[in-house]
Formats: structure tokens, C-alpha cells, sequence
């Protein structure tokens, strides 16, 4: 359990035993929705702050959620069971940030920012995007905390800030007018958590009691379940922060748990290749730049699907 950085169960540097980091995910997870065989096959995703999985098992699947670090287990099992949602490392991060927006910004402004997100109109929110939101004082304030040298670089742990993209503060700016120009805000919750720390109005809490929840690195929980136990796997950025050899040994897991013709859900954070984001303009989040969906092809090669 020692070949991810995750197992430290810490995003920022010091010192100290494993910690919450995710009081919510931001995973859309309508992306696993649309390619997942139908209800009633067995998957796998990571258990982090419990949503994606409630999600899976509210829509009919039988779902295994597998997590490194124990206290994030813990909270994600209480959460199932109907907790209150709490504050990770993550949460804290944002919270800070968007409160200095708040005072600096006035569109960014608790009541301002929850009227922009209450739109349902992408063509709108395009507009007030660009007109009120992303001004330049949004880009100084985003530069200096997101750059190579800022705030987070700085405070993240190596592992972590290797993986943010060079220029983060342009990039981030144009996931957000690429996910407020496609979707919906009123209906996207995954946009309210990242801008705003919370759901939309009449949003229920995850709740899904069922899950069978498992204290273990990913990749050997995978290589130790029996070949083909899986007919689809969601990997959440599990190699942002491991290295290659992590990526090597999760693939040969994910060939060995998960049947020829299943699926696979990868996202990373970092900037997209030649293959381009993929369904990272589709998952409603904004904070992804690739996610990768591939069907498994056994002996025959690999289909990647495209959305």
C-alpha cells in the first residue's frame, strides 16, 4: 500500500497521520451513468467522500468502493448511512479561495454568485461569465494563487503539485467557460461545490447503505479480487501523483478484475494530449481535463469511447 502518494492521506505538506480530504466528490458522475453496462453488474469506483458510489447504487448497480486512506473510508461509510457532510483538506483549500474572491470581487459575492448559479440557461451564463465573473481581477487573484511558484504549488505536497498544469489559473478559467457554456448551473450540483461550497437547493444527501466499502490501495484490491469480477471500474485521478509504476501495475489489474467487453472511467487533472479531453467537456465539474472512457477488448485491442 505503499506505491500512491494517497496513502499518506494528505494533500498539503507537513507532517501528521492521514487525514480527511474530500468532504464531497467532483465527479460527474452522469459520465458513468452513460457508459456503464446496465443496472445490475458489479463495479468498482473509489470510495473518497461516498457521492459516486450512492449514485451507482441508487441506479441498480452492485457497487464495491475501495479507499487507501481509513479516515476517508470512515466518512464515507457514515455518509452512506445519512451523515452530515463535513469539511476535508479539499474543501478548506476552496473555501479560503473563494472567500478572498468574495471580499475582493463583489460578483463573487455569496448572493451574486448563488443568483449566476441559479441559471439555466448556458447561453446566459456564458454571457454573466464573461461579463462579470471572469474579470481581471479574478485573473490576478488566480494567478497568484494557481501559477507555478503560488499558493497551492507551495502548500500541496510534491507529489500533488507535479501534477497541476503549468499556467493552472488559464486553465481552470477555460474549463469553467467551457462547463458554464454547455450545462446548466441550477441543475449542475458539481459546479455549486466548486464555486459556491455547497449543493443546490432541495439536493438530497447521498445515502446508500448497501455498498460493500474496502479499506485497501485500488490496485491491490484489484489484483487480489478473482479474474473477471468486475464489469466496469471508475479510477477517479488515481495516477495524479503516483508514477509509472503504479500505471503499469494498475493496468495489469484492471485487465485482470474486469471482464473482456467491460469499461473503464479514468480522469486526470493534468492538461489532455493529441487524443484531446475526451468526456472532460460532458462531466459537469469543470476540474478535469481528461477523462478517459475505454471498453476492454481482451485479446483484440482497446476501444476507447468517445462521447
Amino acid at each position: 500500500m505503499t506505491g500512491t502518494p494517497w496513502a499518506r492521506g494528505r494533500l498539503l505538506g507537513g507532517f501528521g497521520g492521514p487525514g480527511l480530504l474530500f468532504g464531497r466528490m467532483y465527479e460527474d458522475w452522469g459520465v458513468e451513468l452513460a457508459v456503464f453496462p446496465p443496472p445490475g453488474a458489479r463495479v468498482l469506483c473509489i470510495a473518497s467522500a461516498g457521492d459516486t458510489a450512492a449514485a451507482l447504487a441508487a441506479a441498480g448497480y452492485e457497487v464495491t468502493a475501495v479507499d487507501v486512506n481509513p479516515v476517508q473510508l470512515t466518512y464515507a461509510r457514515e455518509r452512506l448511512a445519512g451523515a452530515a457532510t463535513r469539511e476535508g483538506t479539499a474543501e478548506a483549500v476552496m473555501r479560503l479561495g473563494r472567500g478572498t474572491a468574495a471580499r475582493l470581487l463583489p460578483a463573487w459575492r455569496r448572493a451574486e454568485l448563488h443568483d449566476f448559479l441559479a441559471l439555466d440557461d448556458p447561453v446566459e451564463q456564458l454571457r454573466r461569465w464573461r461579463a462579470e465573473l471572469d474579470t481581471p481581477g479574478l485573473r490576478r487573484l488566480m494567478r497568484v494563487a494557481l501559477r507555478p511558484g503560488g499558493a497551492l504549488a507551495v502548500a500541496l505536497r510534491p507529489s500533488f503539485a507535479g501534477v497541476v498544469p503549468p499556467r493552472f489559473d488559464e486553465v481552470l478559467r477555460r474549463r469553467l467557460e467551457r462547463t458554464v457554456g454547455r450545462h446548466p448551473n441550477a441543475h449542475n450540483p458539481w459546479l455549486w461545490r466548486l464555486l459556491a461550497g455547497a449543493e443546490p437547493p432541495g439536493t438530497p444527501p447521498p445515502r446508500a447503505p448497501g455498498v460493500r466499502l474496502v479499506h485497501d490501495d485500488v490496485v491491490h484490491a484489484l489484483e487480489q479480487a478473482p479474474c473477471g469480477s468486475y464489469e466496469a471500474v471508475t479510477l477517479s485521478n488515481v495516477l495524479d501523483g503516483p508514477g509509472p509504476d503504479f500505471a503499469r501495475r494498475l493496468r495489469a489489474a484492471v485487465r485482470h478484475a474486469v471482464r473482456p467487453g467491460g469499461v473503464v472511467v479514468l480522469r486526470s487533472a493534468r492538461e489532455p494530449g493529441p487524443g484531446g479531453p475526451g468526456w472532460a467537456a460532458e462531466d459537469r465539474s469543470a476540474l478535469w481535463g481528461v477523462v478517459r472512457v475505454v471498453r476492454l477488448g481482451g485479446d483484440a485491442a482497446d476501444r476507447r469511447i468517445d462521447p
